[in-house]
């Protein structure tokens, strides 16, 4: 018998379908050993829910306590009585299999309701957009009603960490210029798991962010070097590969592709894949496939010739919604000598101590003013931007967009990825500053790793994580560093992809 689509299913499904491939179907020793951040993740999930429910006011039909059969049963029967809320429900229709946290009474019928520890939209403020990976999983549940004849209408609701209740409109297009609706995502994704489980659809592993906490990252990742993956060109992903795929399987194959062929005018033989993005591509591959290959720039890159540098990275939990770390280096002359480190640390999870760090680390980069600031990514100035939302007696929304005016705050990342070429899968800071020989001090050095230690602080108290959070942050720093001066010394090819 096969096994049902689930929630749990689609909501992976969404990120990478091997993964599904990989759950129902490859041996089990091949599972990397549980991530302690994914479990930090879980942890913090289920205590959210915990408190959520613990804290309702109105009535509520707890089936927590029971499990399968049995919790199925009990959803249907309360669901025939009428019961105005229910949680820890268990629904089922056909092969689907849900296990929605609320269901609730609306008219004659129920919608679902999922409880997230995390927001319940993403992107920004004026332009918010439900997750696709919550969406998904609430689709499943709205369709076991429907097929049961207990729905009461095409929609559902996420009770997320802040307190909101964020409607999930399944018939409504995303605007006037896409007429597609969250339905259609949902049963996209619904009919690619059936597929899967039925095995009329074979997925592949394809390199990406996501890749670095899934239990199965050593598995894929020796399978993406065994064929030589096209995903393994950086930026070219799995949608991109796919449409290649047919014709160009290998990075190797792309590396000795003759574009005459593929390119007529300014389009290719491959769809949503322009003549300059193809080149790119061709020119990355060389790179992966040559022995001994160098990076290199388009053009001379030049920086700001100021006596002062500042690297700056951020640390950020976004289960509590806190920035707790602002690091800085800080170098004289760009003589590395005179390098010190600084931080700002906020003592506890609270808004105050979050106000305080910020407050302190905004007071010392205007004590350093003039000066060149350092970072990767625009992470470090959406966060400041939503500090300074949340704290607007620290600065204004004027000071952050100047102090990272792009005459003297620069973001690597943008360089990197506009003007450089690399011999690596992807330009990561940790993947760029290592294969410049950068070494970070501890031993598993991430953002979500700086996370789960940032929690077992604030449970224990030892001043030894907290030493090893900062240790972590200013590696951060440092590599930033690193990569600067390298940068500005790579060799010009010109006439290369840019």
């Amino acid at each position: 018998m096969s096994p049902p689509v689930t929630a749990a299913m689609l909501y992976d499904l969404v990120a990478c379908p091997h993964r599904v491939t990989m759950d129902l179907y490859a041996n089990p020793a091949e599972r990397d050993k549980p991530n302690a951040f994914v479990e930090l993740l879980w942890e913090r999930g289920a205590l959210y829910e915990r408190e959520v429910i613990a804290g309702l006011r109105e009535p509520f039909v707890d089936l927590g306590p029971f499990a399968g059969d049995e919790k199925e049963r009990r959803t249907l029967e309360a669901m025939q009585r009428g019961e105005p809320l229910i949680y820890g429900a268990r629904i089922q229709a056909d092969d689907l299999l849900g296990d929605p946290d609320l269901l609730r009474k609306e008219g004659a019928g129920y919608i679902a309701g999922n409880i997230k520890s995390g927001s319940g939209e993403e992107g920004p403020e004026d332009n918010s957009k439900p997750k696709i990976h919550y969406a998904v999983q609430l689709g499943l549940y709205t369709d076991i009603l429907e097929r049961k004849g207990l729905s009461a209408d095409r929609r559902a609701f996420v009770w997320d960490v802040h307190g909101r209740e964020v409607p999930y409109e399944f018939r409504t297009p995303y605007g006037k210029r896409s007429p597609r609706t969250l339905w259609e995502d949902y049963e996209d994704a619904l009919h690619e798991a059936q597929a899967i489980i039925n095995r009329s659809e074979t997925t592949l592993p394809a390199f990406g962010a996501v890749c670095k906490l899934c239990h199965w990252y050593t598995a894929c990742v020796k399978r993406l070097k065994e064929t030589d993956d096209l995903t393994m060109v950086p930026e070219l992903g799995r949608s991109k590969r796919d449409v290649m795929y047919d014709r160009i399987p290998t990075v190797t194959e792309l590396a000795n592709a003759d574009l005459d062929i593929l390119v007529t005018g300014n389009k290719t033989v491959f769809s949503g894949i322009g003549p300059d993005t193809l080149q790119k591509f061709r020119e990355r591959a060389k790179l992966l496939s040559t022995k001994g290959a160098k990076p290199y720039s388009h053009a001379p890159i030049l920086f700001p010739n100021d006596d002062r540098e500042l690297f700056f990275d951020v640390e950020v939990d976004p289960m509590r919604d806190i920035c707790y770390l602002h690091g800085f280096v800080e170098r004289l002359r760009r003589d590395n000598t005179t390098e010190k480190f600084a931080s700002s640390f906020a003592e506890e999870p609270t808004l105050e101590a979050e106000k305080k760090a910020f407050a302190e680390a905004w007071a010392y980069i205007h004590q350093r003013r003039p000066c060149t600031i350092y970072y990767y990514s625009k992470y470090e100035r959406t966060i400041y931007r939503a500090l300074q939302k949340k704290y607007p007696d620290v600065c204004s929304a004027d000071n952050v967009e100047e102090l990272f005016d792009p005459a003297h705050a620069i973001d690597l990342y943008d360089v990197v990825r506009k003007a450089t070429e690399w011999p690596t899968w992807d330009f990561s800071i940790k993947t760029l500053a290592k294969y410049l020989g950068f070494s970070w001090r501890d031993t598993h050095p991430s953002g979500a790793a700086s996370i789960e230690w940032f929690h077992r602080w604030i449970e224990s108290g030892d001043s030894l994580i907290r030493q090893r959070i900062l240790d972590y942050n200013e590696d951060d720093c440092r590599a930033t560093r690193v990569l600067r001066d390298a940068l500005e010394t790579l060799p010009v090819i010109s006439g290369a992809a840019a």
